[in-house]
């Protein structure tokens, strides 16, 4: 039961303190989950952003899913879930209520603005931070740039930039494993 409140606490503040968007919530999920209660590693964070990418749905909920799921099964999937998505119901219904009457007011719309700005330099810093743990030879910086160049130029879906890059990293390791096995005869 401590477990199903610690989750529900834990993807509760993360979901209350971010705003932005799932990629928006890295940062907060390395110190949360990464750091602080070691539920899962950076490697599997990123990998469960990965699938979330892939599967319908937010990717902060699919990813909170997940990590409650390898904790504490359904339930922990469920606990967390309703964790991560609580704070935006109340906050939607706060600022569903309220926004009408304030919308004009420059000081929110200068507010607002700033933090967008605050997402941002979140995110560039989790994309940095994914860079060094994801980026580590040749192969990975070729996958880098052709990917960064399907996704701006051609507006490919998330989805088959994930499988493509997939299945490039699986063909490479297959090659590279054939070519050792070809030097080691």
């Amino acid at each position: 039961m401590k477990l199903l409140f610690e989750l529900y606490c834990a993807w509760f503040k993360i979901g209350l303190f971010t705003f932005g968007g799932g990629y928006a919530m890295l940062p907060f999920i390395e110190k949360e989950i990464i750091e602080k209660h070691h539920w899962a590693t950076e490697d599997e964070v990123l990998d469960y952003f990965a699938i979330g990418q892939c599967t319908p749905g937010v990717i902060a909920v699919n990813t909170a899913t997940f990590i409650g799921y390898f904790q504490k099964g359904i339930i922990g999937g469920i606990v967390a879930t309703l964790g991560v998505v609580s704070p935006s119901i109340i906050i939607i219904g706060i600022i569903a209520t309220l926004l009408p009457t304030f919308q004009d007011i420059p000081v929110v719309q200068h507010a607002l603005n700033g933090i967008s700005l605050g997402v941002c330099v979140l995110m560039t810093a989790s994309i940095l931070k994914l860079w060094k743990s994801s980026v580590k030879d040749g192969f990975g910086y070729f996958v880098f740039i052709v990917s960064l160049v399907i996704a701006l130029i051609f507006k490919t879906a998330t989805i088959w930039i994930i499988v493509f890059s997939a299945i490039g990293g699986i063909i490479y390791t297959n090659l590279k494993k054939i070519e050792e096995d070809t030097e080691e005869c």
